[in-house]
């Protein structure tokens, strides 16, 4: 209950962009001195991809501020042994607040650029800006977003791992014939020492840290 002259708490909340949406896609953000990963004989040992929204960072609905860019405990940690390790780095991501006009690709890509002054470069971004009702066939469940960062980085399915804490990440990948680590949902509580039963099954780790760790071991 707010009190006479106490401020009342709210929830920030995006603001519309000017910006006409590009309904082309998926958007595919590849570093450009990054040499393609099948392209030379000691090229990446294979691609790690992250959800973006809850695993790479934290989930922050439509964000289009950099300042509200903020890393997920232990992604330091995994991006630093992948590296180390020889494998290429990229990122997934729906975005549907472009499809709504709430964020643009300007807005998207200062997000990108925020991310990567946090965590150091990032091979590949790999964006659907669709709606649930585009019938788009890059949003994710739906594979032609891990199709194309696969083609992007010239490695097929088989040599890439997505690491995702949604349904609609794993299922994506699974169905390309790639790998899947499913970490928590933070934005989840918690219901108990299990993952929950869901229509994916692949191995699951304690956050990503612990992912990159399992995926190094094999």
């Amino acid at each position: 209950m707010a009190y006479p002259g106490e401020p009342v708490p709210t929830v920030p909340q995006p603001r519309p962009t000017a910006e006409r949406p590009d309904r082309t896609g998926p958007w595919l953000f590849v570093r450009p001195e990054a040499e393609p990963a099948g392209g030379t004989a000691d090229g990446p040992s294979g691609a790690v991809l992250f959800g973006r929204d809850g695993t790479l960072l934290q989930d922050v609905a439509c964000n289009g501020d950099p300042a509200m860019v903020h890393p997920m405990a232990g992604v330091r940690a995994a991006l630093a042994a992948l590296r180390g390790a020889g494998f290429a780095v990229g990122v997934l991501s729906n975005q549907p607040g472009v499809a709504r006009g709430v964020i643009g690709r300007g807005q998207v890509e200062a997000v990108q650029a925020r991310a990567e002054a946090l965590l150091g470069p990032i091979d590949l971004w790999a964006v659907c800006p669709h709606g649930s009702h585009d019938g788009c066939a890059c949003r994710m469940p739906a594979p032609g977003l891990v199709s194309a960062a696969c083609r992007a980085l010239d490695l097929p399915p088989s040599r890439v791992t997505v690491i995702g804490c949604d349904d609609t990440v794993i299922a994506a990948a699974l169905v390309v014939g790639a790998h899947a680590i499913r970490v928590p949902d933070a934005s989840r509580p918690a219901i108990g020492p299990y993952q929950p039963c869901t229509p994916t099954f692949c191995p699951a780790a304690d956050g990503p840290a612990e992912a990159a760790y399992l995926l190094l071991q094999h």
